[in-house]
């Protein structure tokens, strides 16, 4: 029903008549007078008819569509009341399109009331609203009730609509505008809008007026088709008037090389900010620096113009496209640019700016200097130029994967003039107002006519203007598809619209969606159906394969996805919804495929930071409610695998960086102006359509054959600037040269050549474009493996087939291959004959990764891969998973729908098997003929197409190490054998745990309370997944409440033909069975669809009626009733399934020996015994994994914690204690402690020495010396002493807590501030240089009278460098003046030596000269060295708390909440908390419950796990006698000659992190026996004096342990100890350490005097405590007890 506007009803010479004379006077005065295509859709939409109208962008069709709908509804008294109120609705393909249309109606709206208003005529009120996803959720709502008068939607939105009870709003639409309905004409998309247009109409009184509008497209017929639907005219169809007029738009497309020679980018001009900062060459066709045009260079000299230390120059095309570009959009006020893919829009966009800023004088670093990934990987990198101001920058970003705010904000800034320029994709190519372009550019060839018509068309959008654009081909294949594709840009000849036919997925979704808000009969939705264009042709045994589908025919034993959707009533024919349809329609409703990207959004309170206001992000909503995210974009599920916290990227013009990964979003921050990797998606590119690659096959032909004159003006007359012509006339010179032959549309070359590593390469050059090729390459890989047994690695490509071949042979004669001819693959090994073409195709499609993505997609769209959380990213890895699942099931159905609609998509839609059967057909008959040649080196256009060869990317993981009985349990079952010597399976029944067994048996059989029935549906469920089941059986599977009413429902369910009553004669009960009591089970109901698998594998008897669908015969009856089985069972036996069924156990048997012959069972001895297991079971493979894995999770939850104890052995060892060497051990015991505040005097008295057993202070002056390591103060203690932390020098900016304030407190002095402003210029200043410079500045600020006297005096200066210290603002090179003053006297918490200054000043010389100048008196050693300012630290606070918890972990191995006291971190743990979790997820970390009473969130390296647990035994071995090995790796070992020998015992400071007493344990509660010994009687101590000596983290305390155990505490002055035990063993060792190191003089003078409250020096019987002092050589004195020999 196609048609011109007929000639009786032309348009009137005034195209107005018809109009109000308010819409006339407006028009009038708005426009000097309506276009062509206006006039003719006003004429047919006035006669009533549908109207497509088909016109170059710029000719008013939006107005032509709404202007006739917006007269009548502004006319008074039009409106309707209620929910008919809605008489328009505009459907857009995009949402910002949609927004452009509702600002471009407000123009005739106002200008329509203010012109009535002066012709005193009144109007109605017209409200317009918008409906996408981002609507909110009140808004909806009240559509229902309050609709607009015109609805501007999407077509995903408007399905979900009128698949709710919002498509009431929808009663009173008369008019329906589709616009750029040729964007999805072609695609599912369309096909999903076409359905949801006749559901429309369904629901309205009268079919509505659809009015499409369209750029060019071709055939217009199949357009209109398109739009008109299957309509009859008796029902209610109407005629489709095309209005086309003739195209007066002029296009204007250059095609642009901005090198010579494509193939010597090394010698092209260098482009100015490639390589020199920004100075132009005078031949780079800018100007030249400081006016000079330099002389040319001689051959072979290199360029080195530029600054020295510039980038060097990189052969490359981007630099010269990238300066070409700056400089078009520099001499234009609008430009578009245009990119073929988003990672080429954020690359040129990103070069763009850096290019711009050069030019403006900005110092913009090199990107490949920059880091700002852990691993770039595939992507390249931005230097990161501000772009929060538009005024600043060139150009932005505009493309899918960025928020809709952010393109907003860029569409605005274009429109308004102040941006330059946009970088687009396809997201700006339809029909958006982007206002006044002077410019597109293409950056590639553009990837059809139609695409690059619809990008050009978007520069002089207006009525008349003429668009212009220029076109950079990016290498030397892209050439000659420029060229063509812009002589049929200028043409309007555009490739051919194909409408799809009948897609199944499509339909299957829409059928949902249907039945879900109303019952269909069958007939009735098959009219509906076949009312859309796509599906006019659909035919019954399609529509009811669907059917049989959505109605669960298929097994959902075996994938439970196929679980019936929808209610198929076969007597009555009617269809009905099953509960969660209508939820399953909306949630995973739409027919664009789920790709897995990650979201991108704000991290917390980013929008609170500098800058964070104006960063454009969307609010973040799913079902149009907001969920208080900020999203930024999405990335590439890949991309973000290859990114960590911390890295900078760029998307959408902006540098982010990454603060977190979750598991389906990134989340980020801004981080602007900082250099960022660029972002990138993978994704389907279309291939080239046959028929234009026939052009460009006869385009080359012509020019082949075309003299050289002839040629040139060809290329000229293309459009071809100067290089390109040379660059294609010279490429196709070079090709003739290298082959002999050039490929065009009637010669295909086959080129044979050797690779670099000297396999062969088989090249088959033809233009016809990949979806010839794909399946051509298919069929020819399938061959080579066929034919010679080797894999081909086909590739196909636009230009031609690469095949890659070994240079060996797989069974066949040596040498076949072999020669310098080239490998004797024969013609007709690529040559497919027509006649088997399509079936050639199909037989290897199968095996494609092609086939199975678009499978994937299909069973997505038909709702069989729903969403599981629509608000969650669902990764594509599991989608696949899924996929292969649910293909495993459907490939045992030849009938499956979304099996053959998998195969339909890729025959029609992906490859045009049509055109590759042609060509076969031409080759045959000679139309086309083939030319062979072998060539010493890939020829150009082979070149070309190596050009298109990737790289591949393995992830690999490493796994901790578990327990052996767990990990055993990972492994698959047939190993077991080799680990454990014993048949695999034998050995499973006992790992099995007998708990998870069952749970997971009751679950499987639908016993468990979550899985029994609730209602109706439910139980048809369970018949259908359990069945045949008897009454009781059904009951059971139901919940107690409903339990009396399964009778009933069993009843109605029969009586709708949903289950049958059956009766299975081997079940039949003897005579013995009865007398025992045994239920009867030989009624039993089953599901309608097992009709003829119970009839054939049990010989049931049908009960008349079953409708012959279901009675077909099966393959495997009595098969499938066993797999059902032992889905919905534990480990069972062959007995069990006769008894089930009534079968003979040699019948049962045999069944499933063969299932599990094929795979399907596992055998073996699989139940546990204490569960009654015979050692002869099988079990579904599935339920066995299930059964491992929760037995698995049972096994590591069943690890018991190790003592608390453990970790005193533990901490000391994962720290080091008496293990490390060297400077290199100190070095790593300085990573460790980095951050850790500790006493100066325990320093290197304690903590040091504890560590490293050749410690001398030489080796931290080596390190300090060497920059390698610095020391921070941070508070003081009482005499000389005060609290330093030491930091490896390459990461304190991380470890360093941050400084004191100074304002305001008692730094705030003159002479401090003095000192700081002295320091912050860098560098590092002996005292009396800083004197001078602190003086100076002291003096500027005092009156020049009273400069004298204004210098600090050495003391004070001192003093205040201290303050300094304390404060943590300074540090000097060495420990020295730390010691010095230490050692100078006046009291410390550990008693340290004082050492004898390692300086002195010098005298004046002998022969006369100065002595050294002491401004301020001679240099004390508390003040020697080099002072500076410690570094300046990370404000980030993700970045603090990511490095805070890799330290913690680093330096404890096991982290839990207790620890955040003991650090000084209670405030901060939330955020580590945050930092753990996420390192767990990403498996560097586990959590855990590992050692006793330390609370549940304990997170662990996978290292320290194993070795708390042999710690724990070490612990423990105390009780055989045996002594602990302190060496690495080390456990218990005996005394020499057996005999039972002291435990080993460790000394530390109270305040060491090794000691884990007061941290991550409670201090234990003192020995308060006093017991004179373990018969004696108690002398017990004083109990108030016990109480005041409480053990503490306490700076000049020392603890000591004796395995793990905490034994003495000696309290600071070493005249109180407390012990924690009367074991004489331990208190020995505990002693004995402590006498140590008294006599190393790590402690001073030791005088002991009271022990555990008690004097050490009575004169009853001595104290276990006290006689262990007196064997470790203590002796009584005046004072108490002091070492023998002591000083």
């Amino acid at each position: 029903m196609t048609s011109p506007p007929p000639a009786a009803n032309a348009a009137p010479a005034d195209p107005l008549a018809g109009f109000s004379a308010a819409t006339r006077a407006w028009f009038a005065g708005a426009f000097a007078g309506p276009t062509a295509a206006q006039a003719g859709a006003w004429a047919a939409v006035r006669d009533g008819a549908h109207a497509l109208v088909v016109a170059p962008t710029g000719s008013g069709k939006t107005l032509a569509a709404f202007l006739w709908a917006l007269d009548g509804l502004l006319a008074p008294g039009s409106g309707a009341a209620g929910t008919d109120r809605c008489r328009v609705l505009y459907v857009s393909p995009l949402k910002a399109l949609a927004s452009d249309v509702e600002r471009n109606l407000r123009s005739p709206l106002v200008g329509i009331r203010q012109a009535a208003t002066r012709l005193g005529v009144s109007t109605a009120d017209v409200t317009v609203g918008i409906r996408t996803g981002d609507t909110p959720p009140a808004e909806r709502r009240a559509f229902a009730t309050r609709p607009p008068d015109i609805l501007i939607t999407t077509p995903e939105s408007l399905y979900l609509v009128l698949t709710s009870a919002a498509r009431a709003g929808l009663a009173g639409v008369q008019t329906v505008i589709l616009d750029e309905i040729h964007a999805v004409a072609g695609t599912k998309r369309g096909s999903h809008l076409m359905l949801s247009l006749e559901r429309l109409d369904a629901l309205l009184p009268a079919p509505a007026q659809r009015i499409g509008l369209s750029a060019t497209v071709r055939p217009v017929d199949a357009a209109a088709s398109f739009l008109g639907g299957g309509r009859t005219p008796a029902d209610g169809g109407r005629p489709v008037h095309v209005v086309q007029p003739p195209a007066t738009k002029k296009i204007v497309v250059d095609v642009v090389v901005p090198v010579p020679d494509l193939t010597d980018l090394a010698a092209a001009p260098t482009p100015a900010a490639a390589s020199d900062g920004g100075v132009r060459s005078a031949a780079a066709g800018g100007p030249a620096s400081a006016g000079a045009t330099l002389a040319p260079l001689a051959p072979g000299e290199p360029d080195l113009t530029g600054q020295a230390a510039g980038a060097r120059s990189r052969p490359s095309i981007w630099p010269h496209v990238e300066e070409r570009v700056v400089d078009l959009v520099a001499d234009h006020r609008s430009t578009l640019v245009f990119t073929n893919s988003r990672r080429g829009a954020e690359r040129l966009t990103a070069r763009m700016n850096e290019v711009w800023a050069l030019r403006s004088g900005a110092d913009v670093p090199d990107p490949g200097s920059t880091w700002p990934a852990a691993a770039p990987a595939q992507s390249g990198t931005s230097a990161g130029v501000d772009t929060s101001d538009a005024s600043r920058i060139l150009a932005r970003a505009h493309h899918g994967s960025m928020s809709r705010a952010e393109r907003t904000r860029t569409e605005t800034e274009l429109k308004a003039g102040r941006l330059p320029a946009v970088v687009a994709t396809s997201s700006l190519e339809l029909g958006i107002d982007m206002g006044a372009i002077d410019l597109v550019v293409q950056v590639g060839a553009p990837p059809s006519v139609a695409s690059g018509l619809q990008r050009v068309g978007r520069a002089g959008h207006q009525v008349g203007a003429v668009s212009r654009g220029v076109v950079f081909p990016t290498f030397r294949g892209d050439l000659v598809p420029a060229a063509v594709i812009a002589g049929r840009m200028r043409r309007g000849e555009i490739e051919r619209l194909t409408v799809l036919t009948n897609p199944l997925d499509v339909l299957a979704q829409q059928i949902v969606a249907m039945v879900a808000v109303e019952d269909w009969t069958v007939a009735e939705l098959a009219t509906v159906v076949r009312r859309a264009a796509p599906f006019a042709g659909l035919g019954d045994a399609t529509l009811r394969a669907v059917l049989d589908m959505l109605a669960g025919r298929y097994p959902s034993e075996e994938f439970g996805e196929l679980r019936a959707r929808i209610v198929w009533d076969r007597t009555t024919d009617v269809l009905t919804a099953r509960p969660g349809a209508l939820r399953l329609a909306v949630t995973s409703g739409g027919t664009i495929p789920d790709r897995g990207l990650y979201g991108v959004f704000l991290a917390s309170g980013a929008g609170a930071s500098p800058g964070g206001p104006d960063v454009p992000a969307d609010a973040e909503r799913t079902g149009g409610r907001l969920r208080g995210g900020k999203r930024v974009g999405e990335l590439d599920e890949e991309m973000v695998y290859e990114s960590r916290v911390g890295d900078t990227f760029t998307l959408g013009s902006s540098s982010w960086r990454i603060e977190d990964i979750t598991l389906d979003r990134v989340l980020v921050t801004p981080a602007p102006g900082v250099p960022g990797r660029l972002p990138f998606w993978k994704g389907d590119s279309p291939g080239r359509p046959a028929e234009l690659g026939a052009a460009m096959g006869a385009w080359v032909r012509e020019l082949g054959a075309a003299s050289p004159g002839a040629a040139r003006a060809e290329v000229a007359r293309a459009g071809l600037d100067d290089w390109a012509a040379d660059n294609l006339l010279t490429y196709l010179h070079e090709q003739r040269a290298s082959t002999g032959q050039l490929p065009d549309d009637r010669t295909i070359v086959i080129e044979r050549f050797r690779d670099e590593i000297g396999d062969w390469r088989i090249v088959v050059h033809s233009p016809f474009g990949a979806k010839v090729h794909a399946p051509w390459a298919l069929v020819i890989a399938a061959r080579m493996r066929e034919r010679y047994g080797v894999d081909a690695a086909a590739m196909a490509a636009d230009d031609g087939i690469v095949l890659r071949l070994p240079d060996m042979l797989a069974g066949g004669d040596a040498g076949e291959w072999s020669g310098d001819a080239g490998p004797a693959v024969d013609v007709d090994d690529l040559i497919i004959d027509p006649d088997d073409v399509a079936a050639a195709v199909r037989g290897e499609l199968g095996g494609s990764t092609m086939f199975g993505a678009r499978f994937r997609e299909a069973a997505a769209r038909a709702l069989l891969l729903p969403r599981r959380r629509p608000d969650r990213r669902q990764p594509l890895w599991q989608q696949r998973q899924r996929s292969a699942q649910l293909l495993s099931v459907a490939a045992q159905y030849p009938e499956f729908p979304i099996l053959l609609e998998a195969v339909r998509e890729c025959l029609q839609d992906d490859f045009d098997v049509a055109a590759l059967t042609e060509l076969m057909r031409a080759v045959a008959a000679r139309r086309v003929r083939l030319v062979e040649v072998t060539t010493a080196s890939p020829s150009p256009f082979a070149q070309s197409l190596l050009f298109g060869y990737t790289a591949q990317y393995l992830y690999d993981g490493d796994a901790p190490l578990a327990e052996r009985r767990a990990a055993a349990l990972t492994l698959d079952p047939t190993l077991l054998a080799e680990l454990l010597g014993q048949g695999g399976a034998s050995q499973l029944a006992d790992l099995l745990d007998p708990v998870a067994v069952l749970r997971t048996e009751a679950e499987l059989a639908g016993l468990a309370p979550e899985r029994q029935a609730r209602h109706l549906e439910d139980l048809a469920d369970v018949v259908r997944r359990h069945g045949p089941l008897t009454t009781a059986d059904a009951q059971a599977r139901t919940r107690p409440e409903v339990r009396d009413d399964v009778g009933g429902w069993l009843a109605e369910l029969e009586a709708s033909r949903r289950v049958l009553r059956v009766r299975i004669a081997g079940l039949v009960p003897t005579p013995a069975d009865a007398a025992a009591g045994a239920p009867d089970r030989t009624e039993q109901w089953a599901a309608i669809e097992d009709a003829g698998r119970l009839r054939d594998a049990l010989g049931v008897a049908l009960p008349v009626g079953v409708p012959e669908a279901f009675t077909e015969v099966l393959p495997d009856p009595l098969g499938d009733l066993v797999r059902r089985h032992a889905r919905t069972h534990g480990p069972f036996t062959s007995a069990q399934v006769a008894a089930r069924f009534g079968l003979g156990i040699a019948v049962a048997a045999e069944t499933v020996r063969r299932l599990a012959g094929a795979g399907v069972l596992v055998a073996g001895r699989l139940r546990p015994e204490s569960l009654g297991g015979t050692g002869d079971e099988y079990c579904d493979a599935e339920v066995l994994r299930t059964l491992r894995r929760r037995s698995l999770a049972a096994l590591r939850a069943e690890v018991e914690p190790v003592d608390q104890q453990a970790l005193g052995v533990f901490v000391p060892r994962w720290q080091g204690i008496g293990r490390l060497r060297g400077v290199e051990g100190l070095a790593r015991a300085v990573e460790q402690l980095a951050g850790v505040a500790l006493p100066a005097s325990a320093l290197e008295t304690h903590v040091l020495p504890a560590r490293v057993t050749d410690y001398s202070p030489a080796m931290l002056d080596e390190l300090t010396a060497a920059g390698e390591v610095l020391w921070a103060g941070h508070t003081r203690l009482a005499g000389r002493d005060g609290m330093v932390s030491l930091h490896p020098a390459a990461t304190a900016d991380l470890t360093l807590a941050p400084p004191e304030p100074t304002a305001g407190g008692a730094l705030d002095t003159p002479l401090h501030a003095a000192i700081l402003t002295a320091l912050d210029g860098g560098g590092a200043f002996f005292l009396g240089g800083l004197a001078g410079r602190v003086g100076a500045l002291l003096a500027a600020e005092v009156a020049p009278t009273q400069a004298a006297g204004a210098a600090p005096t050495q003391a004070a200066l001192t003093t205040a460098l201290w303050d300094l210290v304390w404060a943590g603002l300074v540090t000097n090179d060495g420990l020295t003046p730390l010691r010095a003053r230490l050692g100078s006297g006046g009291g410390t918490a550990h008693r340290v030596r004082a050492r004898a200054p390692r300086a002195r000043g010098l005298r004046g010389s002998r022969l006369g000269l100065r002595g050294a100048a002491e401004p301020v008196g001679g240099t004390s050693a508390a003040a020697a060295g080099r002072w500076s300012l410690l570094p300046a630290r990370e404000l980030d606070p993700t970045v603090r708390a990511h490095a805070l918890a890799a330290q913690l972990l680093d330096r404890h191995g096991i982290v839990t909440r207790a620890i955040a006291p003991l650090e000084g971190i209670s405030g901060q743990f939330g955020a580590v908390y945050k930092v753990l979790a996420a390192l767990e997820q990403a498996g560097q970390v586990r959590r855990g419950y590992f050692v006793e009473h330390l609370g549940g969130s304990q997170f662990a390296l996978p290292g320290a796990v194993d070795q708390v647990r042999a710690d724990a035994k070490d612990a423990h071995s105390l009780a055989d006698g045996d002594v602990l090995d302190a060496r690495p790796g080390g456990g218990a070992r005996t005394a020499a000659g057996g005999a039972s020998a002291a435990p080993e015992a460790v000394l530390l400071a109270a305040t060491d992190p090794a000691n884990p007493y007061g941290g991550a344990l409670a201090w234990p509660a003192p020995s308060a026996t006093g017991a004179p010994g373990r018969a004696g009687a108690a002398a017990g101590p004083d109990e108030t004096e016990l109480a005041r000596h409480r053990p503490g983290r306490k700076a000049g305390a020392v603890v000591v342990l004796v395995a793990g155990a905490l034994v003495l505490y000696v309290e600071r002055g070493g005249r109180t100890l407390l012990s924690f035990t009367a074991d004489d063993a331990s208190l020995a060792a505990a002693a004995d350490a402590l006498a140590q190191t008294v006599r190393a003089g790590r402690l001073g003078r030791l005088v002991l005097q009271r022990g555990d409250g008690a004097e050490l020096l009575t004169g009853g019987p001595r104290t276990a405590l006290g006689r262990a002092l007196e064997e470790a050589g203590f002796a009584p004195t005046p004072r108490g007890l002091r070492l023998r020999g002591q000083a």
